[in-house]
């Protein structure tokens, strides 16, 4: 049996573009998610348009993926890491 451990998330990577990386706490990636989600409400994902909650979106997101599309030569990717052993 694995050790739960493996399955926090307490810190993320975000890359975007023309952006260095980017080191977020699971409290900042939320927030960086609800931030980018609030101006795309009219155009989002179809598994997205079904919650109507920007925070529950932006919690969806962060459960089950790890890139969004911005549109063309955009995109914002995040990453769980474990920074310590």
């Amino acid at each position: 049996m694995s050790d739960p451990r493996f399955y926090e998330h307490n810190t993320f990577v975000l890359l975007e573009p023309n952006q260095p990386e980017q080191f977020l706490t699971a409290e900042e990636m939320l927030q960086k998610l609800t931030e980018v989600l609030e101006p795309l409400q009219s155009d989002l994902p179809r598994d997205l348009q079904k919650i109507s909650a920007i925070a529950e979106q932006a919690q969806y997101l962060l459960d089950t993926a790890c890139e969004l599309d911005l549109g063309p030569g955009q995109y914002f990717q995040w990453y769980a890491v474990r920074l310590e052993k």
